[in-house]
């Protein structure tokens, strides 16, 4: 019987990494919906290709024009995420959810209920609702993965084994294209440097979270929440190859290091494959680079961001969702060329510091609604500022 799956996010790079995959192994899939937001011409060409019966596109504009040109009565196209129920009467296998951003937060959540098993690459999910997430993943009794590589290595290490004999998690970061660049240069970054990762393909945005290392700040949130661990016990370390994702020291002596080659189809591949036994073809051991790992500390001074974590509430918050709103209105204006990269990290330190932000360290996330109301203020906020 044919794995029935849907891709939340289908244009985004990590849903057309799924979709090669599912490509190539046609006879054991099949996909029941795909979504994007304004990207109509890829996801009607998905569609097509992979003979999909429902589509989301949540763009007006997009979906229109989708309307206008799909002619074929058999194709569903939908706006919105309101009639899931109806889309999906039946709960089906597998779902990725690949929309990046904060709008990725609800689609997640509304499917949870629609799925034997869900694949979150949507790091808002966990950074911001992780509290509203679990538990709806725990009334419905949905099994999560986490897609990120170097949750995934944590989740795959444990095995399903209690947190409780873990001492220290630590992730690896590469350090982006300024880990060898000495502080004495930073003034002198500019756009296309910040966005020549050594290793990685990604969108911009998550690049330049990459170059700062503010995406570490949140995959320590994602670690701390997914795996119900502290953050003194988690810590990130600096390995330039990408090689390795993550190591575990367990409190009976034993540590474990899961490694792999920088390619997100390998974890995306785990997930759709989640024990089976599905070979995957890959490139033999690396024993240049496993005797030179050059793991080391984060050197703080070049890469300040870090700090954050010292300062976050010990339990999760709406802060974070703070957090996430100020690092993502300002990197876009990096990106715009608004403003520098040394200020794009003086700015998120200086104003996620503010009072009125840090108030809200102490008030845990009830709901959705709750959430996206307080990134609306935040970004109105950092208007007022005149950034």
């Amino acid at each position: 019987m044919k794995k029935k799956i849907v891709i939340l996010g289908s244009t985004s790079s990590i849903g057309k990494s799924l979709l090669r995959i599912v490509e190539k192994d046609k006879k054991n899939f099949k996909i029941e919906l795909l979504t994007a937001n304004t990207n109509y011409k890829d996801l009607i060409t998905q569609a097509k290709k992979f003979n999909v019966k429902n589509i989301i596109i949540t763009d007006l504009k997009s979906f229109k024009k989708t309307k206008l040109i799909i002619k074929n009565k058999r194709i569903n196209i939908f706006q919105n995420f309101d009639d899931l129920e109806k889309i999906l009467p039946k709960k089906v296998d597998y779902v990725m959810s690949a929309i990046s951003g904060i709008s990725g937060l609800l689609p997640t959540f509304k499917i949870i209920n629609r799925t034997k098993l869900i694949a979150i690459a949507n790091k808002e999910a966990i950074v911001c609702g992780w509290p509203i997430i679990d538990k709806e993943l725990k009334k419905n009794k949905t099994k999560f993965i986490p897609v990120d590589s170097e949750h995934f290595s944590i989740f795959s290490l444990l095995d399903n084994k209690s947190t409780n004999k873990i001492e220290k998690i630590y992730i690896t970061a590469s350090g982006g294209p300024f880990i060898n660049l000495p502080k004495s240069h930073f003034g002198k970054i500019k756009l296309n440097d910040a966005l020549k990762h050594p290793n990685w393909s990604m969108g911009k945005k998550i690049t330049i979270d990459s170059a700062t290392l503010m995406n570490k700040v949140f995959e320590v949130i994602e670690a701390k929440n997914i795996f119900n661990i502290n953050y003194k016990n988690i810590s990130i370390l600096t390995h330039p190859k990408s090689y390795v994702h993550a190591i575990i020291k367990f409190k009976n002596g034993l540590t474990k290091f899961l490694i792999h080659e920088p390619d997100m189809k390998i974890p995306i591949y785990n997930s759709i494959y989640y024990q089976t036994n599905k070979s995957f073809k890959n490139s033999p051991l690396n024993f240049t680079t496993l005797n030179n790992l050059n793991l080391k500390k984060v050197e703080e001074n070049k890469f300040p961001l870090v700090r954050l974590i010292n300062k976050l509430p010990k339990n999760s918050s709406l802060f974070e969702t703070v957090l996430i709103t100020i690092n993502d209105y300002l990197v876009y204006k990096f990106l715009e060329k608004r403003i520098n990269f040394q200020k794009l990290i003086k700015l998120i330190l200086k104003i996620s510091n503010l009072k009125e932000f840090q108030k809200f360290k102490k008030i845990k996330p009830k709901n959705l609604k709750e959430i996206y109301n307080l990134r609306d203020y935040v970004h109105l906020k950092l208007e007022t500022l005149g950034i």
